[in-house]
């Protein structure tokens, strides 16, 4: 019995990690190293706090309502297990969608830099580990898929 329960969990447990992905500017995708990119430089012009919010896969709806049908199908006999279960697949949903959400929320920034060449632009990204400040001289890095980060010079 205790197997069926842990099972599912530690399925959505790794189903959700899995689906968290980084945008900082310091962590590079498999398919992004060792691809050339374009660089310009500029100075940060404005910075401003943002939250990046993931689109929900719902493995986490899935995941929760699954486990918590398991977990209530184990109380009461009868139509109270099937009520058991019912009512914890509803409340193991409602947590595992909470639970997703919450994984898939990343502290960002929206990061505006005046370029050298004069154009601005505005790129939003995950904090990075190296802050960033208006004021400060950054390089741009655009990569042939379109994705932009700025970086601290070295």
């Amino acid at each position: 019995m205790k197997n069926r329960i842990t099972i599912p969990l530690l399925l959505v447990a790794a189903l959700l990690l899995s689906a968290c992905a980084s945008s900082s500017g310091d962590t590079y995708s498999p398919d992004q190293a060792r691809m050339e990119q374009t660089v310009t430089y500029g100075v940060i012009t404005g910075i401003a706090p943002v939250t990046i919010q993931s689109d929900q896969t719902g493995l986490g709806t899935l995941g929760g309502a699954v486990a918590g049908g398991v977990v209530g199908s184990t109380i009461g006999g009868g139509s109270g297990r099937i009520l058991s279960a019912v009512g914890g697949a509803i409340v193991g949903a409602v947590a595992g969608g909470m639970g997703e959400s919450a994984l898939r929320k990343h502290d960002g920034l929206e990061i505006t830099v005046q370029k050298d060449s004069g154009e601005t632009v505005v790129i939003v990204q995950e904090a990075d580990k190296e802050p960033l400040a208006k004021g400060d001289r950054v390089r741009i890095l655009k990569a042939q898929d379109g994705s932009t980060r700025v970086r601290p010079l070295p």
